[in-house]
């Protein structure tokens, strides 16, 4: 009986799980070491690493976006403007590091309070 055993796999350099760990992507990592995404994942998770989920990456905010929501204009509002859902814009305010009225707030003019 000829049974034919897979070779077994080499464990993952500590390049690779120390680059992943300080937060290149699969893809960099793939890149950078001339591998392919598939090996560079396998070789993580046989190393026992738990892969991150993959995030989408939201753009920065258009001219304009942030001064006008200052001024009150509502998340909807600025969405239907520049052609983004509303939590799109919402992540790309909130990525701008501005702080977001509460829900259901009238907005204001800044300096009439």
């Amino acid at each position: 009986m000829d049974i034919r055993r897979r070779p077994r796999r080499q464990p993952a350099p500590p390049e690779l799980v120390a680059a992943y760990r300080a937060g290149a992507s699969l893809d960099r990592i793939a890149a950078d070491t001339s591998r392919s995404y598939r090996d560079v994942r396998t070789a993580l998770i046989d190393a026992g690493v738990i892969l991150r989920s993959p995030k989408a990456v939201v753009a920065p905010c258009p001219p304009g976006m942030i001064s006008s929501y200052e001024h009150g204009t509502f998340i909807r509002q600025l969405a239907a403007k520049y052609g983004n859902s509303y939590n799109v814009t919402r992540t790309m305010l909130l990525n701008a590091g501005v702080t977001l009225r509460p829900r259901g707030a009238v907005p204001y003019m800044i300096g009439e309070r």
